[in-house]
């Protein structure tokens, strides 16, 4: 169960990426605060996945 909430959680991470990736590459100059909400936003996606595994080894689910 821990790797399929492992996997999600990346993989999500990873749509983030590549979607602001693609909305930035063709900027030649991009703020603090843009890239300070991006790495926000995947910092809780992947705190919000841990603290879902967190709870279900808690509750005895492997």
């Amino acid at each position: 169960m821990s790797e399929i909430l492992d996997n999600d959680a990346i993989n999500q991470a990873v749509e983030i990426i590549d979607r602001s990736l693609g909305t930035l590459h063709t900027r030649e100059l991009v703020s603090a605060s843009e890239m300070s909400d991006l790495l926000l936003d995947m910092r809780s996606l992947l705190v919000a996945d841990l603290a879902k595994l967190g709870e279900l080894e808690e509750a005895g689910v492997s």
